[in-house]
């Protein structure tokens, strides 16, 4: 009998008329014109498996959607707490089923709103936060034992954690029953994002004290939110997205460990978030392969027996740098893709960019086509139905592969170089990442990848849409609200608390119990920060050619 493999060839004798030579991902990977049973080399049990079994290839849980759809939480804040409590009560009612909280960037470097540095940001990126009362407003009429809420904060994360916590139990919440998520990964701030406050050695010590403390207290909420995402935006390939992801997180692991934590204790609360990105087949393989990636490593290298430790939970957002400011209602379209992979590759949460975003902040009604769209994909398109549906595809499965074993070499020259630390040390994560993005870009202004509207399908356009803009207002009204916590909070009890976060942070304590402690007597992000950089110093970047 002819075998698959010589019926393929004699097939690919034929003369081919194609559109070009050569066919690639958005990353550069090869794309045959072909792929049949001959190109995949899968063993069903161990590459495979079964949903919600290792090594989770399929699924993380046994019936996907089927069970339970994915947590719609969109990404939201702006101004000050009172506008985005507006916003998040009205995603709410829209059907939302989580929130995500978007800092300013004032917050998110640990400097108070009536700081120089933060004179013009505020409320811009994000909504801003000082004290545990812009905690409260923002939450206002939100039960936190009924919605899960994730933080996009990393070097205060510990701090944010800690007014979350006091907040719930001013709403007589216990610690145990808050579930959420802090994205607290600052490894990837050195490498891509840039909102670090300390060095690298306090910053893990501080995430380490985290997991500690959230293993001790509270098992519902994620301590890390690993994340690949913005190394994707600083324009990462698919492979690198996942090998530099995992190799960050395999850094948490070790320092976890290190510190005598066991494995098992932390390892089910670790999860990740991804970026969804235009190419429709390579990002459903990419999510298979971190899945089953993950997997292995936590079982061969770090010995995890609880199968919840090896589960790749994780949530996505679709890709914002593939939104353009030309032609914007096209972003719709490009933001309908990206979900979809996403639920196809399995996602555990979802947020879906809105079509303006390019342009401003997201206005009221572009947030809600956003959100609908994840509505529509999750009632009508039948893709819920069937858990892992594009198994089985030849392309899939081999691009799945080639994902896995593309970015497990990349951690092994990781590994070679002393790990994650040394790497970002010595530049090279940053030039791979440089590299990428400087080839896609050539691509695109040679117009050897086509972008519509942007180079090709050109038309003359004036913006008709109402953009959101942050009122100047928001920065007065912001410093007079601190000013007002600084001057009626209880002085002695602000300056015993931030004392003792000083001689902890001196020491080998955790200081989660201490920030938690000033942060219930209002002392704010900015002073709590400035203890911690008088006793851990702050980080400056090298120079990376």
């Amino acid at each position: 009998m002819t075998s698959i493999k010589d019926l393929k060839e004699k097939w690919e004798t034929q003369e081919f008329k194609e559109r070009k030579e050569t066919f690639t991902t958005v990353s550069g990977m090869p794309v045959s014109r072909l792929y049949t049973p001959a190109d995949v080399d899968i063993n069903y049990t161990d590459d495979l498996g079964f949903p919600g079994e290792y090594p989770f290839t399929r699924g993380v849980y046994s019936t996907v959607y089927r069970g339970r759809l994915w947590t719609m939480r969109q990404y939201a804040g702006f101004a000050t707490a009172e506008e985005s409590n507006k916003r998040y009560r009205y995603l709410l009612s829209q059907g939302q089923t989580g929130l995500s909280v978007a800092f300013d960037l004032p917050t998110q470097i640990g400097y108070d709103s009536d700081h120089p540095q933060a004179e013009g940001e505020i409320g811009k990126t994000g909504v801003a936060i000082d004290t545990l009362k812009d905690i409260e407003i923002l939450f206002d009429q939100i039960p936190l034992d009924k919605v899960s809420t994730s933080m996009t904060i990393n070097s205060p994360a510990a701090i944010l954690l800690a007014m979350y916590i006091v907040l719930a139990e001013k709403q007589n919440v216990s610690k145990d029953k808050v579930a959420g998520t802090i994205q607290n990964d600052i490894l990837k701030e050195y490498i891509a994002r840039g909102t670090y406050i300390f060095p690298p050695e306090p910053s893990m010590r501080i995430i380490t004290d985290i997991f500690e403390y959230c293993s001790q207290y509270m098992p519902r909420f994620n301590t890390i939110s690993i994340s690949g995402y913005h190394i994707r935006e600083a324009g990462s390939t698919a492979v690198q997205e996942v090998a530099f992801t995992l190799a960050n997180a395999i850094t948490y692991v070790e320092a976890a460990t290190q510190k005598g934590l066991d494995v098992d204790s932390f390892g089910p609360r670790l999860s990740f978030f991804f970026n969804a990105h235009i190419d429709l087949f390579e990002e459903i393989a990419k999510f298979r392969a971190a899945r089953r990636l993950w997997a292995r490593i936590m079982k061969e290298r770090f010995a995890a027996k609880d199968p919840r430790s090896m589960m790749l939970r994780f949530h996505t957002q679709t890709a914002g740098c593939s939104l353009t400011a030309q032609q914007p209602e096209n972003n719709i379209v490009r933001t309908t893709l990206e979900a979809l992979a996403a639920v196809l590759g399995g996602t555990q949460s979802l947020h879906t960019n809105s079509m303006d975003e390019a342009l401003a902040l997201p206005s009221e009604k572009a947030v809600r086509i956003a959100l609908r769209t994840q509505q529509i994909l999750a009632c009508e398109s039948g893709v819920a139905n069937t858990v892992d549906p594009v198994a089985g595809s030849y392309f899939i499965e081999e691009l799945t592969q080639k994902i896995e074993e593309e970015a497990h070499n990349y951690i092994k020259k990781i590994d070679s170089m002393g790990g994650m630390l040394k790497a970002i040390e010595k530049g090279y994560i940053q030039r791979e990442i440089q590299e990428s993005s400087y080839r896609y870009q050539k691509e695109v202004e040679s117009t050897q990848r086509v972008v519509v509207g942007v180079n090709d399908y050109i038309m003359e356009e004036n913006l008709t849409m109402g953009l959101l803009k942050v009122d100047p207002a928001v920065e007065k009204k912001q410093k007079e609200q601190l000013n007002q916590v600084k001057t009626t909070r209880d002085h002695s009890k602000v300056e015993k608390a931030l004392d003792n976060l000083r001689k902890g942070a001196e020491q080998d304590t955790n200081i989660m119990p201490l920030i938690v402690e000033a942060v219930q007597y209002y002392a704010s992000i900015g002073e709590i920060c400035d203890i911690l950089r008088e006793v851990f110093g702050e980080y400056r970047a090298p120079v990376v050619f």
